[in-house]
């Protein structure tokens, strides 16, 4: 029996108003207002009794009369028209208060427009409770359900995985229809609704698949490598629903259900012809969702991402993100490191031979670690069987042999006399490949450094003279004596040019 019966039934039996007060525990002004309710109704208890306890409520508890505040009611005109501001960065309840106290100078003070706010958002739709900041936070999912297409090179039936991205303020909804859930094709999702969008938010909201969760964990969840390096070419910082937990994502839970009866239903009957065509028919559709005005609302998706989170975006790199795969080598005693994949050697510096590295390669690029530090960049070569090699990589040592060709000993040559350069350069003529000259065009120059310039000089000459081209012969003119050469048989024989060296095929 509800405490208003029990004050009726005790009042007509009798009792007075401290009675009732001390058996039903109700005040002895409530009583008095029920009691005066029943004088004026002037009714029995019988009557009163056949009545249920909502009808009894309804007549001894009516809520007095509220005349309509004007105010009231340009205070939820203004909720309606302004509501979406508070998703602008920036923007607080205080600075829309302060936009209604000059739009309605007579109108609600800071109390009551908070209290006001907060009463009127719990009555409006439950879309409308999510705050999110404009360019803030991107959702992404895959679908339960999946869409039938036909494999283009067998003619199979496929089931094709169903790729959803939403961002947090606008609800801008962006879908796509993929073969797999694998971390290409999720990557290459995300890449597409970030040019779909026209940027890229602060962050990004992933489940825990394994394209993108390599570990789920409540505190610190290991994320996986190239989800990670997109996140960061596109300035997003990952953040991964928590597992079991779908309130973290539930924008992008509606979004899916939504697509389900917009996209999904209205799909023609039968699989699609291809891949393409069926994200074709996606996209139409998409647009049609995106333009669609909000239920209750007079602006789409579009005008509100238009409006609101457009210029909130940040802008997209010159650069599309590629996906870099990993492999384990150790650097070989030549200082290269072979990529399996091309067959192909790349550089690193000589320091780390024997040491055991990682390369990340992508379709243009090879990068190679050392304990997480990049030892070494090369643009990606698939000749197999080939070296890419980096001068600086090298050995001292190594780099001067490198750095031997014809040009290099003539130069240093002709830097001492022409007498000098035209002896090498016979010298390199004299061998069958350039490359068995340069130990010995090497020994005959650094008789200058020993002996001086002119002693080398006069030597070349009468090496020369004799038709003898090589270091031995040098070698025998300085141990015998410059003094015995005849400087009229030096000069009996006139000094071809050496430019012909230049046309020869070793050379080149």
């Amino acid at each position: 029996m509800s405490k208003l019966r029990q004050v009726l039934k005790l009042s007509f039996q009798g009792h007075n108003k401290l009675q009732i007060n001390k058996l039903t525990g109700v005040s002895r002004n409530t009583v008095k207002k029920y009691l005066d309710i029943v004088d004026a109704l002037s009714t029995s208890w019988e009557e009163l009794s056949r009545l249920s306890d909502k009808d009894l409520d309804e007549l001894f508890c009516k809520e007095p009369e509220v005349v309509p505040d004007t105010r009231l009611k340009e205070l939820l005109a203004f909720f309606r028209d302004n509501d979406k501001r508070l998703r602008q960065r920036g923007m607080t309840l205080l600075r829309l208060w302060e936009l209604y106290q000059r739009e309605h100078p007579a109108g609600f003070g800071h109390t009551a427009f908070y209290r006001h706010y907060h009463l009127w958002k719990r009555r409006v739709q439950p879309s409308m409770h999510m705050e999110h900041t404009a360019g803030d936070k991107v959702y992404v999912d895959f679908t339960g359900e999946k869409l039938p297409v036909l494999d283009e090179a067998t003619g199979e039936l496929q089931e094709a995985e169903v790729f959803v991205a939403i961002l947090g303020a606008s609800q801008l909804t962006y879908m796509e229809a993929v073969l797999s859930q694998r971390v290409e094709d999720f990557i290459g999702c995300c890449e597409h609704a970030l040019h779909y969008f026209g940027g890229s938010p602060n962050a990004i909201v992933p489940d825990n698949l394994k394209s993108a969760v390599v570990k789920s964990s409540r505190y610190e969840p290991t994320l996986n490598e190239n989800f990670e390096a997109f996140a960061d070419h596109y300035g997003m910082t990952p953040l991964p629903a928590r597992a079991y937990k779908p309130k973290d994502k539930s924008l992008v839970e509606g979004a899916v259900k939504i697509m389900y009866s917009r996209v999904f239903v209205a799909l023609s009957e039968g699989p699609a012809s291809t891949l393409q065509r069926l994200n074709e028919q996606v996209l139409l559709l998409l647009e049609q969702h995106n333009n669609t005005p909000f239920k209750g609302r007079s602006y789409s998706r579009r005008e509100q991402f238009d409006e609101l989170e457009k210029i909130a975006l940040q802008p997209l790199p010159a650069k599309p993100y590629e996906l870099r795969r990993s492999l384990h080598a150790t650097v070989m005693k030549n200082g290269h490191v072979c990529l399996s994949v091309d067959k192909h050697y790349y550089s690193v510096p000589y320091g780390y031979i024997s040491k055991k590295v990682r390369i990340l390669f992508s379709v243009s690029e090879v990068e190679i670690y050392y304990k997480y530090e990049r030892i070494a960049t090369h643009h990606r070569v698939r000749s197999a069987h080939n070296y890419s090699t980096e001068g600086s990589h090298m050995a001292s040592q190594h780099q001067v042999q490198v750095a031997w060709n014809p040009d290099y000993f003539l130069s240093l040559a002709r830097a001492i006399a022409p007498e000098v350069e035209h002896y090498i350069s016979q010298v390199l003529l004299k061998k069958r490949h350039p490359e068995q000259a340069y130990k010995i065009c090497n020994g005959i120059l650094s008789f200058g450094k020993r002996i001086g310039h002119e002693r080398l000089i006069r030597a070349c000459q009468r090496g020369h003279a004799y038709g003898l081209y090589s270091y031995r012969a040098i070698e025998d003119i300085l141990q015998k004596g410059l003094d015995q050469t005849d400087p009229e048989e030096s000069q009996s024989t006139p000094m071809p040019s050496h430019d012909n060296i230049r046309g020869n095929h070793y050379y080149q």
